[in-house]
């Protein structure tokens, strides 16, 4: 019985598998994978300074540290054409008008520095970090607005 079933189980799990999902290996899945994590970085940061969450500052510090660091690899995972294939919000000027994608990935890349920047001077405080997670959040915008399709 064991070994007619674990055929039937291993077709379903690779059929489950292939169904709407995005290959995690791929430049798309790799870049959703980042962008997914910022997000997620981003968001905690943000609860802090508008007090959703407690304060910490050593976990801001380490997340303003860990988001400049994901702000910096998206884009190696943009190839030089649009992919034929996948569920990408990206628009197609993405490759259109790679040069000003690439001026926006810079700003978001030195809004995040900044921001790693303001945690090197305690003590930290919301209010004194605020205006450089804002930047850090317009420059997010400022992309989605010009680049992403929904």
């Amino acid at each position: 019985m064991m070994n007619r079933t674990l055929p039937i189980v291993l077709l379903a799990v690779l059929g489950l598998s292939a169904c709407g999902g995005v290959d995690p290996n791929s430049p798309l899945g790799k870049r959703q994978a980042i962008f997914k994590d910022l997000l997620r970085t981003g968001e905690e940061l943000g609860g802090m300074l508008r007090g959703r969450l407690g304060f910490d500052a050593r976990r801001f510090a380490a997340g303003a540290a860990r988001l400049d660091e994901l702000a910096r690899q998206p884009w190696q995972h943009f190839p030089q054409v649009r992919e034929a294939e996948g569920d990408s919000a990206a628009r197609d000027a993405v490759w259109q008008r790679q040069e000003r994608f690439r001026q926006l990935a810079g700003d978001l890349e030195r809004s995040t520095a900044s921001l790693v920047a303001a945690t090197a001077v305690p003590p930290l405080e919301p209010k004194a970090l605020a205006p450089s997670m804002q930047r850090v959040e317009d420059a997010c915008k400022a992309c989605h607005r010009e680049f992403r399709a929904y």
